[in-house]
């Protein structure tokens, strides 16, 4: 099996070990009020978007979600919240030092030995959901449940559907599609941009994301026979048929949307195979971007 493989299999048991870790860190994360921004780069900044939503849309706070390059240093925050899987990369390191002084950080990362331990004025560490593989799948959903579960979104049935995902087989025929459209609504628009990025890294597929309302509004003139559109969480009324008229695969569950992104996880690796691909180590990719100077 592949390291991705394997991290991905894993996930019920981190989400778990996340559920039980936010009680204990409430005075390093956000608190019901506060006007903060999150940031992160690749797989943490969807994330990010994902967080945001979900913690402005349930009332506790406006919440902001930035590619660490693209923060916005005019605006005034009470937290930035910083998501970083390797504690090394190059955009999120800078912007804490710029921010060092002026507004509190936390950074949620997986290895205790880098940089962003003391770059940050707090840090929660997810040691147990660090990874080999390149491709993020277990860090990037545990640091979102840990999120979830300290806003008191969290629950064990998102453990049980996330074991479902894992066990059911994916729907016959999904991985000869040629083309895939990930959609969202709210925080799980975030969601479907991390699931077309990770068919691009571990599969290259051919992917595209957008909140769903938008679909109709262009994208869904690529949909035909032979490519799929991927909904998560409840789809707009009539989309649906609206798809599927155009001979394209429709896929939805009842499924929490983060355990839905389990199982666009599991056709990533499926497809990477089909294609003779190694879904540990995506081409041109390394584990975390560290720029240097000229």
């Amino acid at each position: 099996m592949s390291f991705v493989e394997i991290e991905t299999a894993s996930q019920p048991e981190c989400w778990r070990r996340a559920a039980e870790l936010a009680q204990t860190q409430s005075a390093a994360l956000p608190a019901t009020g506060e006007r903060i921004a999150v940031v992160g780069c690749g797989t943490s900044f969807y994330m990010a978007q994902a967080y945001a939503a979900l913690r402005e849309g349930s009332g506790q706070g406006e919440s902001d979600a930035f590619a660490a390059s693209e923060f916005p240093f005019g605006r005034g925050y009470d937290r930035v919240v910083a998501l970083t899987r390797s504690g090394t990369t190059t955009e999120v390191l800078e912007l804490l030092d710029r921010l060092r002084g002026a507004t509190r950080t936390v950074a949620i990362t997986a290895d205790p030995n880098t940089p962003v331990m003391t770059a940050a004025d707090d840090v929660v560490v997810l040691d147990f959901a660090d990874e080999q593989s390149v491709v993020q799948t277990r860090f990037a959903t545990t640091a979102l449940t840990l999120l979830r579960a300290h806003l008191g979104l969290h629950t064990e049935d998102v453990v049980r559907d996330a074991e479902t995902a894992l066990a059911e087989p994916l729907p016959e025929g999904l991985v000869d599609c040629t083309q895939f459209s990930f959609l969202g609504r709210g925080w799980t628009t975030g969601l479907a941009n991390e699931a077309a990025l990770k068919m691009k890294e571990a599969s290259l597929s051919w992917t595209e994301s957008y909140p769903a309302m938008e679909y109709r509004h262009g994208p869904i003139s690529i949909a035909t026979s032979g490519t799929a559109t991927w909904m998560f969480g409840a789809a707009p009324e009539g989309l649906e048929e609206q798809v599927l008229a155009t001979g394209a695969r429709w896929v939805e569950s009842g499924l929490d949307p983060l355990a839905e992104l389990v199982r666009v996880q599991r056709l990533a690796v499926a497809r990477a195979a089909a294609r003779g691909l190694d879904p540990d180590s995506p081409r041109h990719l390394t584990r975390s971007v560290v720029l240097t100077d000229a």
